[in-house]
């Protein structure tokens, strides 16, 4: 049989982890073991992605996406996560994809706040604007408002780069003085 795990291996892996389960996935449990021996040796449950990276596993990062996909772990897995690691599901609502059409919304509404207060588009690359938004704009659950940060000057400068782009848009830019 294909895929099958022979009793030798079988063998070894019981001994490396005696919790180890032949049905799930390898690197859920190989990442699940090296965040349990990043704790047992006195290192904090890693909550930042890139933070801890051992034998080239993103552990933050994995602790993340087990918080944030909590739903789809069977519920033996929930139960040794909380009992090993302490770990639960992200308790606050993740933010809203925006379609193409709000981020360029979004956008706009960043660079014509830069004009209205420059009196120009000359945005340096780096320059970041901040932009109070109201509803769907802000990208968060339920539309909620409050700023959001725009990267205005990384966003014009992809936008001068590109071949096409709808009239519409193109003329938006104009009206700002945008150098093209």
């Amino acid at each position: 049989m294909s895929g099958a795990i022979t009793q030798a291996r079988r063998d070894e892996l019981d001994a490396i982890d005696p919790g180890w389960c032949p049905v799930w996935d390898t690197r859920w449990q190989r990442c699940s073991r090296l965040v349990q021996n990043h704790v047992q040796a006195g290192g904090t449950l890693p909550e930042a992605a890139g933070g801890v990276v051992v034998q080239g596993e993103d552990l933050g990062g994995w602790v993340n996406a087990q918080r944030f996909g909590w739903e789809q772990l069977l519920s033996v897995q929930q139960w040794l996560l909380e009992n090993t690691l302490g770990l639960e599901p992200v308790k606050e609502e993740r933010p809203v994809k925006l379609t193409q059409d709000a981020k360029w919304a979004l956008n706009l509404a960043a660079a014509r706040q830069f004009h209205a207060r420059e009196g120009h588009l000359r945005v340096p690359r780096k320059h970041a604007e901040e932009l109070e938004t109201e509803g769907a704009l802000s990208g968060r659950q339920g539309g909620a408002d409050g700023p959001v940060v725009v990267k205005l000057g990384t966003w014009l400068d992809n936008v001068r780069k590109r071949a096409k782009l709808p009239e519409q848009r193109r003329a938006d830019l104009d009206q700002l003085g945008m150098r093209w």
